[in-house]
């Protein structure tokens, strides 16, 4: 589920000032026989995972919180994200609509994914999502003009859906809803730092579970639209359909899934109780 994110990044556990200040008891004498410092410990999977879910754009949506569309539209990147995710598309099906020739119509959407990565550049912004999606254009681009067929061009995407539909069916199968995950991990850890209890409860577990089958649901109904106009060239019909489905599919099933979690995840006294 790819994104553009302008909006703070939330602090994570160890951006806290008062854990980084000095104790205020006196340091003991150095000694002669104290080991050395350590070298820090290399952050554990969990550790990770938390992070990027915390960096990525569903965490605009608080489990508890009650639905904003300021929050939504920054979860779907903001108008800088959502102009970096809608133009270069919207210029390959204009472009192509008109002329019908291949190189124009994948040549001005890198052009214009350079745009907004020097627009970044000029304002000293962070270049990551940027350097992603040019990425993108960039690949999928390439496909098109190694081929000689326009529809090629679709090809990146068609590949990313099935990966995340397979991926998320693998966290079905084995009862871990990748949502779960991501929503357990925006909450606070358990006294025992896990941040997985959430399966000890069946009616977590259960919408964990159906807002899991939902975002299966965005990918398959992707596939199910783009594959056979892909395998049929239609070009056009196709790039306007990944627009819809892009970015407006996104935002409304992020949506649901806000809501639907937001029913057993409730803030009480600006505390998210599990």
């Amino acid at each position: 589920m790819p994104e553009h994110d302008d909006t703070p990044r939330p602090e994570t556990a160890g951006s806290d000032p008062a854990a980084a200040s000095p104790a205020h008891d006196p340091a003991p004498a150095p000694s002669s026989a104290a080991p050395p410092a350590s070298a820090s410990a290399a952050p554990t999977f969990s550790a990770q995972f938390r992070e990027a879910v915390q960096n990525a754009g569903i965490a605009r949506v608080a489990p508890g919180e009650a639905p904003s569309g300021r929050a939504l539209l920054g979860a779907v990147g903001g108008v800088r994200g959502l102009a970096e995710s809608v133009l270069p598309g919207f210029a390959f099906l204009v472009v192509y609509a008109i002329t019908k020739e291949l190189v124009p119509s994948v040549v001005i959407p890198v052009v214009v994914g350079l745009v907004f990565v020097a627009l970044r550049l000029l304002q000293r912004q962070s270049l990551t999502m940027s350097f992603a999606g040019i990425l993108g254009v960039a690949v999928s681009a390439g496909l098109a003009l190694i081929t000689g067929r326009a529809e090629s061009n679709f090809i990146p995407g068609i590949v990313i859906n099935s990966v995340w539909l397979v991926g998320l069916l693998i966290t079905l199968a084995i009862r871990w809803p990748l949502i779960g995950l991501v929503v357990g991990f925006l909450l606070p850890a358990n006294e025992d730092g896990s941040h997985v209890d959430w399966r000890a409860d069946p009616a977590k577990r259960r919408v964990l579970t159906v807002a899991t089958w939902i975002w299966v649901g965005l990918f398959a109904l992707r596939l199910a639209v783009e594959v056979p106009l892909y395998l049929t060239a239609q070009v056009e019909l196709l790039a306007g359909l990944k627009l819809i489905l892009g970015v407006p599919l996104y935002a409304a099933v992020l949506w649901v899934t806000w809501l639907l979690v937001r029913t057993v995840f409730v803030r009480r006294d600006d505390t998210a109780t599990v």
